[in-house]
């Protein structure tokens, strides 16, 4: 089965092309959000190193947020395009989930045990939620949810009242190590590089998930209300 996974969700725009689980192509940039104008050449690009066309791409996996809304709608608007014109199959897939598949690049395929991931998402907010991996299935713990970062942890620490070892990933762990340092003393971190959103693990978190040809079931994911509609409100 060939997969290809479109991730626009941040700064970077990514595309890879698996063949089930083994990637073949990927294509991850920061672009600077101008994903309007990058994510096209680059799924071209990727289909041409791949020797493939659209028209041999079995599944789709899309990033439906929360993250930039605006990259969000061009990933979605663009594969949901390809549904509709080739009966494409399409996976969504949220980018906390999607985060939280990047243990396997920094702690190996074989991990179990909780993840957090979490996204800043400025002025000490961000998005968050919690998983657990057992023997290569991942459960999702705490849905997707934005807060203060503060309010963030001590929804996490309820949650995992057994003081279990948690696997902190994201660019909200960077932005707060060390707040998240003084709240738990089991946390774990992965290194920078595994800490960004990317197309790979975005594919592997969508790979064994159920799909749907139904266009209209792949939305975005906005938990957050865009920053021109919040300064409207007084």
């Amino acid at each position: 089965m060939n997969i290809l996974s479109i991730d626009t969700s941040s700064n970077i725009c990514g595309v890879s092309i698996l063949n089930n689980t083994k990637l073949i192509c990927n294509l991850d940039t920061n672009t600077n959000k101008t994903h309007s104008e990058n994510l096209m050449p680059m799924i071209e690009l990727a289909l041409k190193k791949s020797n493939l066309s659209l028209k041999d791409i079995n599944l789709l996996i899309c990033d439906i947020g929360p993250g930039s809304f605006t990259g969000i709608r061009i990933g979605v608007s663009t594969v949901k395009a390809f549904m509709d014109s080739l009966n494409i199959p399409c996976v969504p897939v949220t980018s906390l989930e999607a985060l939280a598949y990047n243990v396997k690049l920094g702690l190996g395929e074989n991990y179990n045990g909780l993840v957090c991931s979490i996204i800043d998402c400025k002025h000490s907010n961000c998005y968050f939620a919690l998983f657990n991996f057992d023997n290569g299935i991942c459960s999702q713990i705490i849905e997707p949810k934005t807060d203060s970062i503060d309010n963030a942890l001590e929804i996490i620490k309820k949650e995992n009242k057994l003081s279990n070892k948690i696997v902190f990933v994201g660019d909200g762990c960077l932005l707060h190590k060390d707040l998240i340092k003084n709240s738990f003393s089991n946390a774990v971190f992965l290194e920078e590089k595994n800490n960004m959103l990317n197309s790979y693990t975005l594919a592997l978190a969508g790979s064994n998930k159920s799909s749907t040809t139904n266009s209209s079931e792949v939305l975005p994911l906005y938990i957050k209300k865009p920053q021109a509609q919040m300064s409207t409100v007084r």
